[in-house]
């Protein structure tokens, strides 16, 4: 039970360190969970823990450096590779030796033989905290490949060179040629079984999903166990080195990224999903065990009256610059020795080159490895004394760890400030240009079938672009409101130009009108004169032509009754116009330009010109009140004939610049689907052929942009680590999909 209750205070401190890292930014997570997990040490409500380094390295190192592998870039991996190697061999070996030298001829009282245990435990990197500690800086591909690679592979050397040092002060006698058989042995058998296993697991899996075996829940299950086989497999069966073993796996496994479709895609992403929780879990809990462990490690000999308290601060700045020196120079050393990728010749020693070997010195902190195999120092030695120094050697590793941490925290941000809106930017601008690409793609296979369909799907497209410009700051809300309010000046330039030929044909319709009233009385009322005054029968020419004028007059009649039916229409467009025009003319008034008053003046004189001049048109023509309806039909008339105006107004400002081409596509698609509406070809939610073409017309886009990012990786346009997020973003949408079918 206290074992329970431990795991979940620990997990709760992870999660309390991620909110406290939000309000202070310039302290690293990593820090924040140490100091969180030294508070829980020294308060007595919280259980007590001692770490067994075997089962730490078990259940935090091996699923921590599978993840790190398998997701690290492997095209910048094997370009450093030489260097990496270099770092983590030569270098922890180099450490491990002058580390023991200088500190046993700086105070005889350590023996050269635990003096270089402490320097084999001081030289591995933590790959955990290189990963966190690297999201704080702007690292150069170059120097994150070096540091995370060195990570790595270093952890073998120094688990390996701490065994024999430790070996030769418990027996007193030390052999170097066997040594260096078993540390090749243990070195290369790891690298070898684990790429035996990075086969077989390929084969295991990719044969499960060709054979239909796979799920989602017995993949993420085998995943997971996958690491803690491999480790135990090596280190305990056949006595080679399981860091290294899981490390080679992890960097030749590739079944996540083999076999396209919604099942793959939909384990790919759960895999995704549960990686990144159990990785963050377990980095901050292994920063959080690190902090409840220092106290104790350093409180005892903090508290022992026999050994000096200053001559202990020494021991660690002494080792310290020992090691960061000796860090400096051969990272140094190795970036003069490097060819320069694109002259071919060995780089000069410049301020470029000394920055550059200060932050790969500054990004390599010691973690919670040293602590545990400086833990792992026995008591007793064979002859049955005590260990020398036990204590203080476990004391200065601690001290070198905090050190180290803390530096790398306040010193890469100086060294190389953080710039992240810059990469992200490169990101984003080539997801923009992959999405620019399928809405190019879509737009070519418009037909009148699809048309509503696709045209759906591209508005979807444009709001993406939106967003992802908004995420780098190239879209402005900005542009869009200067776009929307040129719309609807056009829609009002429109409307008073179609106003006024309305009262055009509305005044000539009316003379016209009165003009024939004239001629219709005028033959009605001389033969209604003829019938009262002559009572005698009239001739058969006379009564022909009598005749022939009352047909006359029937057709003037009818005429005139068409033409006062026009003019009621006419009316109708007359009101409708009106009251769109004062739509357009309030929203515009009441537009928000950012306080401009000249803006208001515009707008209120152009608002109060049209009232003016529609009274002034009642009065004239004392305009009579149509039917609602009537107006209403006259009014979606003319939103009709504006609409299409609009829409080829929108199309000819397409490569002017004027505006940006994402809002004016959305622009004109937005009018399209009016006027599609209008002509009752939409409302496709209720169409289940509609709507039936939208999924289609999004899985086509789907796999355009899943073209369009192999095009670039092919082209050598982006890395294949982005490649895989931006098709992680597409399997994503993929899974929503086919989950909505």
């Amino acid at each position: 039970m206290e074992t329970f209750i431990l795991i979940l205070c620990i997990l709760a401190a992870v999660l309390i360190s991620s909110f406290i890292s939000r309000f202070i930014p310039r302290i690293s997570t990593p820090l924040v969970q140490i100091v969180l997990g030294a508070v829980m040490a020294l308060l007595p409500i919280f259980p007590r823990m001692q770490l067994d380094p075997q089962l730490f390295m078990v259940l935090f190192i091996a699923p921590l450096l599978y993840y790190e592998a398998h997701t690290i870039n492997k095209v910048e991996l094997l370009k450093g590779l030489r260097s990496s190697l270099s770092l983590a061999i030569g270098l922890a070996a180099l450490t491990m030796l002058m580390v023991g030298v200088i500190l046993h001829a700086a105070w005889p009282m350590f023996p050269l033989a635990a003096a270089m245990a402490l320097g084999a435990a001081l030289g591995p990197t933590d790959a955990v905290a290189v990963s966190s500690l690297g999201e704080s800086a702007d690292l150069t591909p170059d120097e994150h490949s070096i540091l995370a690679g060195e990570s790595l592979f270093n952890d073998a050397t120094g688990v390996i060179g701490f065994q024999f040092a430790i070996l030769a002060a418990v027996t007193g006698s030390f052999s170097l040629p066997q040594a260096l058989g078993e540390f090749l042995l243990e070195f290369v058998g790891g690298i070898g079984f684990g790429l035996i296993m990075g086969f077989v697991v390929n084969w295991l899996f990719e044969s499960a999903r060709r054979l239909g075996w796979e799920t989602t829940t017995t993949r993420i299950l085998l995943e997971l166990f996958l690491p803690f086989l491999i480790y135990l497999v090596g280190q305990n069966i056949l006595h080679v080195s399981g860091v290294l073993a899981v490390v080679s796996t992890g960097l030749l496994v590739r079944f996540d990224h083999t076999g396209v479709g919604p099942n793959t895609s939909k384990a790919n992403i759960v895999s995704s999903s549960v990686w990144k929780v159990l990785s963050f879990s377990l980095n901050g809990a292994v920063f959080v065990l690190l902090g409840m462990l220092l106290p104790a490690a350093m409180g005892t000999s903090w508290r022992d009256r026999r050994v000096s308290n200053w001559m202990l601060v020494a021991t660690i700045t002494l080792v310290c610059l020992t090691v960061i020196v000796l860090r400096f120079l051969w990272t140094a050393s190795v970036l003069i020795f490097t060819k320069d990728r694109e002259t071919g010749s060995r780089q000069r020693i410049t301020g470029k080159l000394l920055r550059s070997a200060a932050v790969m010195t500054f990004g390599g902190p010691k973690g919670t490895i040293t602590l545990s195999l400086a833990l792992t120092i026995p008591y007793m030695t064979d002859d049955g004394s005590a260990f020398p120094m036990r204590s203080e050697l476990i004391f200065v590793a601690a001290g070198v760890i905090i050190v180290t941490l803390v530096l790398a925290n306040f010193a890469l941000p100086l060294l190389a400030p953080s710039q992240n809106s810059e990469v992200p930017a490169q990101q984003v601008e080539k997801s923009i240009k992959v999405l620019r690409g399928t809405v190019r793609e879509l737009s070519s296979r418009i037909t009148d079938e699809n048309r509503l369909a696709i045209q759906h799907v591209i508005k979807q497209y444009n709001h993406r672009i939106a967003k992802l410009k908004s995420q780098i700051g190239q879209y402005s809300p900005k542009d869009f409101q200067d776009l929307q309010v040129q719309t609807m000046e056009w829609e009002q330039d429109y409307m008073e130009e179609r106003l006024s030929r309305i009262e055009q044909a509305q005044d000539q319709l009316e003379q016209k009108l009165k003009s024939e009233n004239t001629k219709i009385e005028q033959p009605s009322a001389s033969t209604q004169s003829e019938t009262q005054t002559d009572a005698e029968p009239s001739t058969e020419a006379e009564t022909v032509a009598d005749r022939d004028a009352d047909a006359q007059l029937f057709d003037q009649r009818s005429e005139h009754g068409n033409d006062q039916e026009e003019l009621l229409n006419l009316r109708s467009q007359e009101q409708a116009a009106r009251k769109i025009l004062s739509t357009i003319s309030g929203s515009l008034f009441h537009l928000d330009r950012g306080g401009e008053l000249r803006w208001r003046a515009y707008t209120a004189r152009r608002r109060i010109k049209g009232l003016l001049h529609s009274q002034f048109h009642r009065l004239k023509h004392l305009t009579q009140q149509i039917d609602k309806d009537q107006v209403f039909i006259a009014g979606r008339h003319l939103q009709a004939e504006m609409n299409h105006f609009l829409i080829e107004k929108l199309y000819s400002e397409l490569g002017k610049g004027r505006f940006k081409t994402e809002d004016l596509l959305n622009t004109i698609i937005n009018h399209q689907m009016i006027e599609s509406s209008a002509e009752g070809k939409t409302e496709y939610a209720g169409m289940p052929a509609v709507r039936d073409q939208v999924e289609e017309a999004k899985r086509e886009g789907y796999a355009i942009e899943l073209s369009q990012i192999q095009d670039m990786v092919e082209s050598g346009e982006i890395s294949r680590t982005t490649a895989r997020k931006m098709r992680r973003n597409v399997y994503v949408m993929q899974v929503d999909a086919d989950s909505a079918l």
